[in-house]
């Protein structure tokens, strides 16, 4: 599996509140990270560079059988996140200039082709295959809970003015309950790991257009960014792209 990592500023914020990552055992476990420091919160920066390096250290450490079955594997990371919560949280209590901060997080347990997603907040996971292409998590977000309720259309959230109000984060509560979701990559396809600074800003055709561009992977993550920025690139844009094209350089 081949992967590229992006994380840009953006044109129009003075920091970047982004953090992502991709980090490789001996054993062939990877884990990809994501996380989006809340805006308009204290500290965004900080919550999400503790949710990585946290989870970085802990993956980094963990005995190789904790990975031997999906249910230890979702245990492990269910484990891990709980874990990175409290301390973001913790933290957040006792640095006043840290009170309120949060962070969404996307964590993918990588297996070979096999990968175990765990989801907080409105990062996003698309996959794509040469013959469709599937937003695999659900935003933790108020919009999300009007259309649940009947009370906006789907088409509706997607131009909602309230659409970036998150209604689950990490860090921000003692407890966490993350969704998990499973996807096995066939040959072919992508996996598209992002901050809303890139699916608000491009539309899945525009996505997928790139995808299918020659170019490398690495070249394809640079593109996807570069698009958003040229969108306007209002927000921090970060990505982690896995491929198991064996076209890609």
């Amino acid at each position: 599996m081949k992967f590229t990592v992006e994380s840009d500023i953006g044109l129009k914020r003075k920091i970047n509140e982004d953090r992502a990552a991709l980090i490789e055992r001996p054993d062939h476990f990877k884990l990809a990270i994501l996380a989006d420091g809340m805006g308009g919160h204290n500290a965004g920066d900080i919550a999400s560079e503790m949710a990585i390096k946290g989870m970085e250290y802990l993956f980094k450490n963990a005995i190789s059988k904790k990975f031997k079955t999906t249910h230890s594997k979702k245990q492990w990371m269910l484990d891990v996140i709980k874990k990175v919560n409290e301390n973001i949280y913790k933290h957040s209590i006792a640095n006043e200039n840290c009170n309120g901060m949060g962070t969404t997080l996307i964590a993918v347990l990588i297996d070979h082709e096999k990968c175990l997603i765990s989801h907080i907040g409105d990062s996003r996971v698309y996959y794509f295959t040469p013959n469709k292409v599937e937003l695999i998590t659900r935003d933790h977000s108020y919009v999300n809970v009007l259309v649940d309720n009947g009370e906006i259309s789907e088409e509706e959230a997607e131009n909602h003015p309230h659409k970036n109000v998150v209604i689950k984060a990490l860090g921000t509560e003692l407890t966490i309950d993350p969704d998990f979701y499973e996807v096995t990559m066939e040959e072919g396809s992508y996996l598209l790991v992002c901050s809303d600074g890139l699916s608000n800003k491009l539309s899945v055709d525009e996505m997928s257009a790139i995808l299918t561009l020659d170019m490398t992977i690495d070249e394809k993550g640079k593109k996807l960014v570069q698009l958003a920025n040229d969108s306007g690139g209002e927000d921090n844009i970060s990505l982690v792209l896995l491929s198991t094209s064996n076209e890609e350089v």
